[in-house]
């Protein structure tokens, strides 16, 4: 086996990764309903750490503030031109209708879209002379891929999707990062440029959708406290994930 061959199969499985996170919510069954502000809070909480410490750190730390504010400018815009495409339409997948599959499609969209920057920097990562590096970003990547999974998870279990489209689904939404992985270990030179861009976009987009989506959705006058919960939770598993592993 070729090393592209092995890196698009150690891509494959960090996006397999994703799918795990989503086990916890279908296991909850008939308790998710109660539940659903603290797991609303818990999605914001670890797409929020996800947003600053995995995208806007890594790309101010090799971009411009111009170019990161770019990126970030175009990634808010790319959530609120969605929102607006998708506001007033009939979104549907199968039988399932109404806005918490249009809530869904959202949220996949924007994993989905910052799967591709994470792939560019596992290929990246591979394409060093630094021993060790491309193992140990495919295993940051991987570990942080689990908790997004369940964010991705969540508005599918509220939207009626079956256990295992919400399991596959969180599967999909980082099928660009074996792709992302291959191309820049090609093109490393090329694709390295493109990264402080490609983070502030992705880190743009998903902070726009907790503003927009899901800070709405979990913080009401009646279920702040728990969404508050289920934020401060999310929030200190990502940055304790961040910690452990370095990134």
């Amino acid at each position: 086996m070729n090393e592209l061959a092995i890196l698009a199969a150690a891509g494959a499985g960090t996006a397999l990764a994703t799918g795990i996170g989503a086990v916890p919510v279908f296991a909850l069954g008939s308790r998710a309903p109660g539940l659903r502000p603290l797991l609303w809070g818990i999605a914001a909480g670890v797409m929020g750490v996800a947003s600053v410490v995995g995208l806007l750190a890594p790309a101010l730390d090799e971009g411009s503030n111009l170019v990161v504010g770019a990126g970030l400018l175009a990634g808010v815009l790319f959530l609120v031109g969605s929102r607006w495409a998708l506001a007033g339409k009939d979104v549907h997948v199968g039988a399932l209708r109404g806005a918490g599959v249009r809530r869904s499609v959202l949220v996949f969209g924007v994993l989905f879209a910052h799967s591709l920057p994470e792939g560019f920097a596992i290929g990246t990562a591979f394409a060093s002379e630094q021993a060790g590096l491309g193992l140990f970003v495919l295993l940051a990547i991987a570990l942080q891929n689990v908790p997004e999974g369940t964010a991705s998870a969540i508005p599918m279990q509220e939207a009626g999707f079956t256990p295992a489209q919400q399991f596959w689904a969180a599967v999909a939404t980082s099928a660009p990062q074996p792709v992302g992985a291959v191309v820049a270990y090609v093109l490393v030179e090329q694709v390295k440029s493109l990264l402080p861009l490609s983070f502030a976009f992705a880190a743009g987009a998903m902070l726009a959708l907790i503003a927009f989506e899901l800070a709405p959705q979990a913080f009401t006058a009646r279920t702040w406290r728990m969404a508050l919960a289920g934020t401060a939770g999310g929030a200190a598993v990502m940055v304790a994930l961040s910690a452990a592993i370095g990134v």
